[in-house]
């Protein structure tokens, strides 16, 4: 999302409030604090894109990006009509002038995405981009990042490893569980979990969603 004169989180937040009480429904979209990165435009995005799409397929949920219903992916690539409120019109243009070129262009740019991942250039939990976009940045974010990361340091004191998490694991409903209180209790990262593990970050990511769907069923 690009916004102009209101902050992101406020936009998300306004949408979390009204989508929950006119469906009541939660999930990832709707569920908790909304969480926003800062992405290099021109060398970040693209590949921002193409990754969000191919999520689907990395959780095994579909064989193929346009299975996926609810993805821009389709109507971005010419295999459907484009909905009035998506704008392809940036992302097309990276590729070519003619939209059927550019179309055919983007559809082989996420096929060639699978297996690429991008959050290993993740900077300080919030930057995504290159060492030269972190620099720019730096005078508008210092003192906000020196306050993120004391917080963040303070909270984290006293935590349990992952290795003391996950020392008496023998089944994969117990994995699972600790799974999700890594995240949500200690604040592990995806990264974190992927590392320890040798699961893909969209592994874990479902495996922390079911979890914690599974738990308000219980309640």
């Amino acid at each position: 999302m690009r916004t102009s004169r209101v902050a992101c989180g406020t936009s998300m937040v306004s949408l979390r409030n009204a989508s929950t009480g006119l469906n009541k429904r939660s999930g990832h979209l709707l569920q908790g604090r909304f969480k926003a990165i800062l992405v290099e435009k021109e060398s970040y995005l693209l590949e921002l894109v193409r990754y969000v799409v191919l999520n689907p397929v990395r959780a095994k949920m579909v064989g193929s990006e346009e299975d996926w219903k609810w993805s821009s992916y389709c109507a971005t690539a010419g295999l459907a009509g484009i909905p009035s409120f998506l704008t392809t019109e940036w992302i097309l243009s990276q590729f070519d002038r003619d939209q059927s070129r550019a179309q055919k262009a983007y559809r082989r740019f996420v096929r060639q995405g699978r297996g690429i991942e991008i959050w290993t250039d993740l900077r300080h939990g919030y930057l995504l981009g290159s060492e030269t976009f972190d620099e720019q940045l730096e005078p508008l974010l210092g003192e906000r990042r020196t306050e993120i990361e004391i917080s963040r340091t303070e909270r984290l004191v006293g935590r349990p490893s992952l290795d003391e998490l996950f020392v008496d694991v023998h089944d994969k409903a117990t994995r699972n569980e600790r799974i999700h209180r890594a995240m949500r209790v200690h604040e592990y990262t995806l990264k974190d979990l992927s590392l320890h593990l040798g699961l893909h970050y969209s592994t874990i990511s479902v495996i922390a969603g079911q979890v914690e769907k599974l738990q308000k069923h219980q309640e």
